[in-house]
């Protein structure tokens, strides 16, 4: 039996509110807009860039919301380039992929991150071995579309009874409900857990010490 753990990246595995918010700035400057406070860029956080833009600029033409996608990675890139790109591991989350791993759990990631922003923070801690699928924005509609957590499932040879998804946002919960899997959100990221347990939550984690434990429960409950 396959048991696969599917962890959205930003605001889960990874703090990466400010650099974000940072980007947006750049970004939405660029294009003559109102730069949100750093708590209502995190409310996009998860999503597609052009979702993300489409929720902070509602009134903007498709075409327009498509520029800014694109100025927003380059701005994004600029950023890695010139050092400022600070995305740290959650305290806790190393141990957490440890202890997943030691359990005989297959892992997989799916986020609103691009192929190349994905490799580049896994690469900095080290973790890009530890993942068996690496599910972006890239090739899949925005979360909460199931799209990534079923290619993750396929290609891990995971069912869904046997599946769960990390992730601290409601796309992640509805990703997971869409999918047919756990829904396990998280206390430390960029959505609070009345709003997970609202967007379909199973449980929430308050530390990453609880995954473990919450991930075998739902796993088992039908055993």
């Amino acid at each position: 039996m396959i048991r696969l753990a599917i962890f959205d990246c930003d605001g889960t595995l990874v703090d990466s509110g400010a650099t974000i918010h940072k980007a947006l700035t750049l970004a939405l400057a660029a294009h003559g807009r109102v730069v949100p406070p750093p708590r209502a860029a995190r409310r996009v956080i998860g999503l597609s860039l052009f979702e993300a833009m489409e929720h902070l600029v509602p009134d903007a033409p498709a075409d327009e919301l498509t520029a800014m996608a694109e100025t927003y990675r380059r701005s994004f890139q600029g950023l890695r380039g010139a050092g400022q790109v600070e995305e740290p591991l959650f305290d806790g989350i190393a141990e957490l992929i440890d202890a997943l791993a030691s359990d005989g759990w297959s892992l997989a990631v799916a986020t609103g991150k691009s192929d190349r922003g994905l490799a580049h923070c896994l690469d900095r801690h080290g973790l890009a071995g530890r993942f068996v699928s690496l599910q972006t924005a890239d090739r899949h509609p925005s979360k909460p579309h199931p799209a990534m957590a079923l290619a993750a499932m396929a290609e891990a040879g995971a069912s869904a009874a046997n599946s769960v998804m990390i992730g601290d946002t409601g796309w992640d919960m509805g990703c997971a409900r869409g999918a047919g899997i756990g829904a396990i959100g998280v206390g430390w990221g960029y959505h609070d857990a009345a709003e997970l347990m609202a967007e379909g939550a199973h449980c929430v984690a308050q530390e990453p010490a609880d995954v473990l434990r919450l991930a075998c429960h739902w796993v088992e409950r039908g055993a």
